[in-house]
């Protein structure tokens, strides 16, 4: 099967890593969700990967902390599932670099946008740590400026539902799933696909999206070889 995408940039939640654990990381689903990445660089799918924290941290676990210093812990959230991730892809031979944005040379490499597309080219996967490495922008920010830096095909949102819906599906029984959305759809509509500074980061550099359900991990290659899965959001 062929690849549709030369270059991704893959969006993993935090509450992905920690399956059904809840909390923390469970290697097992963290390896299950590598398998299936691994099986796209095989075919020589170029792959970056943003992962967010709330598996250990959400903005607002600090309570009255101050904004600043609880996107900081974070942001040192997404560098322990960076890690893991990678080790897990080298458990499975996948040649892997961890670039964050906050530097912090003992345990990876600074973020630098050349040195990530030559990695790219090289064939290893780079993930993408600390978010955009500033407060007050969310993981899915970073991953839309991460797609337009490193000039990716489309940014792949993999979340717990399976698609973007007119409502949360999990609340209401009649909600419709769509299939198609356009940039000016999501915004004006206020859909939950994700922070409207990331919508309108992805809008301005035409890029697409993709939103699919990662309760199946094989998602993720059935996306890159075109299966019909998920939601795209494109512009008109």
């Amino acid at each position: 099967m062929g690849l549709k995408y030369k270059r991704v940039v893959l969006k993993l939640s935090g509450e992905a890593m920690a399956g059904n654990k809840g909390t923390g990381i469970d290697y097992d689903t963290v390896l299950e969700i590598c398998k299936s990445i691994k099986k796209c660089t095989d075919l020589g799918l170029q792959v970056g990967i943003v992962v967010g924290g709330g598996n250990f941290w959400r903005g607002r676990s600090g309570g009255n902390m101050d904004r600043t210093r609880a996107d900081h812990i974070g942001m040192l959230a997404t560098v322990m599932n960076s890690l893991a991730l990678a080790d897990a892809l080298e458990a499975l031979d996948v040649d892997v670099r961890v670039q964050t944005a906050i530097a912090m040379q003992q345990v990876a490499e600074p973020y630098i946008r050349n040195r990530a597309v030559r990695h790219l080219e090289k064939g290893r996967v780079v993930i993408f740590g600390c978010g955009t490495g500033n407060p007050f922008f969310s993981t899915d920010t970073a991953a839309a400026l991460r797609s337009a830096e490193i000039e990716a095909d489309i940014m792949m949102k993999a979340t717990m539902v399976d698609g973007v819906y007119d409502k949360d599906p999990h609340k209401y029984d009649d909600a419709v799933k769509y299939d198609v959305l356009t940039f000016t759809d999501v915004l004006s509509k206020n859909l939950s696909v994700m922070d409207m500074t990331a919508a309108s980061l992805c809008r301005d550099n035409k890029m697409p999206i993709l939103v699919f359900g990662l309760n199946d991990p094989e998602n993720i290659y059935r996306a890159v070889t075109g299966e019909e899965i998920g939601t795209i959001v494109k512009e008109a």
